[in-house]
């Protein structure tokens, strides 16, 4: 039988979250219901509040990084139990299309979904209601601001049993999104000298991912004084409020050739963001762009004969080119053997009625990471 639960919805965008009843369908094949434990406050669902991102179906139910106990298990569905632990991967991985066989999962053909909010396998089919009879999508086919959320087994991997809920679901997209940037996107190497621009939930993973990589040098750069000092605790070296201030004292650690490596993960993205990285890298440097950007936003500053004449690239990545199926576990044993640090990621805590102001709490520049818990 259906279910209900509460869940923090969007209506309409350039809103607000609504907290509101809604009802959970039982699980299909493929499919399982989960009982939300914790889930994470992201810029990405910001944008579609604010309609940077724009939705091609309301209403929608929040959320794509969270963490949970298996309620229910559809018909057919192999590996999974009631009562198992589960942390959602933002982007779901179907295995079989080229991209998941070419091992980028982060490109699975699925993600065509993600702001539809539908069941995968049917474009037409909703797997949550509202009380005036209203079908709502998930974001991310996850919906994780809901006491109860209903996914399929292509977004949910199994966690250990003794597995710290509370703090795992940092693992769904921030900590394989920033640091998969430094590691994987920006190929970073020991001895780089490494700029991150923009430290919040993605960018603060970025430092610990071109520290574990081997940077001489992790230079963050953010206008607030608390992401700076937050930046030193997890591993960056030096620290400015500026790009500007940041290459100048890049060069001066490179003979004046700049940056090897420039990362950006700022709340919002501007092609003149794209731009202030580019000119901070050296000849065959690689800028990095994770940032999500309005939909408007269609251009960027960049001379042409900058890239050719001194190879220069601008790489962009989802997910930070994270495999979240291999990395995720990989992960978990980095952070019990003290080589990857989440508890130091988690700022302040909020219950699913608290969830706006958390959202304030994060654009005032508050929080790396705010938490959402259920009761």
């Amino acid at each position: 039988m259906p279910i209900p639960s509460r869940a923090a919805v969007i209506r309409e965008q350039n809103g607000a979250f609504e907290v509101l009843d809604v009802e959970v369908d039982d699980p299909r094949q493929g499919e399982i219901r989960v009982k939300m434990v914790a889930a994470g406050l992201c810029h990405s669902d910001h944008h579609l509040v604010t309609g940077d991102s724009a939705l091609p179906h309301l209403p929608m139910i929040g959320g794509h990084e969270g963490t949970g106990i298996v309620e229910a298990v559809g018909p057919n569905t192999p590996d999974w139990a009631v009562g198992d632990k589960v942390v959602f991967s933002w982007i779901p991985s179907c295995g079989k299309c080229r991209w998941c066989t070419s091992g980028m999962t982060n490109l699975c053909n699925l993600g065509r979904f993600l702001l539809l909010g539908t069941r995968f396998d049917d474009p037409e089919s909703f797997r949550f209601t509202l009380e005036d009879g209203s079908q709502a999508g998930q974001m991310c086919g996850l919906g994780t601001f809901s006491e109860y959320t209903l996914v399929s087994t292509d977004s949910a991997i199994k966690l250990p049993e003794d597995a710290d809920l509370d703090t795992y679901w940092l693992l769904g997209c921030g900590v394989g999104t920033g640091w998969g940037s430094a590691v994987y996107a920006a190929e970073t190497r020991p001895g780089d000298v490494v700029i991150v621009m923009g430290i919040g939930g993605i960018g603060i993973n970025a430092v610990q991912g071109a520290k574990h990589a081997g940077a001489s040098a992790v230079i963050a750069v953010d206008p607030v004084e608390f992401k700076r000092e937050k930046a030193m605790e997890m591993g960056a070296t030096h620290t400015f409020a500026t790009m500007e201030e940041a290459a100048e004292f890049a060069r001066t650690l490179t003979d004046w050739q700049g940056a090897d490596r420039a990362i950006v993960t700022v709340g919002v993205l501007k092609g003149s963001h794209v731009a202030e990285a580019v000119q901070a890298i050296r000849k065959g440097g690689v800028a990095v762009v994770t940032s999500i950007a309005a939909d408007a936003e269609e251009s960027i500053p960049v001379s042409p004969l900058e890239l050719t004449r001194f190879q220069k690239r601008i790489q962009g990545t989802i997910y930070g080119h994270a495999n979240p199926r291999a990395d995720i576990p990989r992960q978990i044993q980095m952070y019990r053997s003290g080589q990857l640090k989440l508890d130091e990621l988690i700022s302040q805590t909020y219950t699913l009625d608290e969830i706006n102001q958390g959202y304030d709490d994060l654009i005032e520049g508050k929080n790396i990471r705010g938490r959402l818990t259920f009761a």
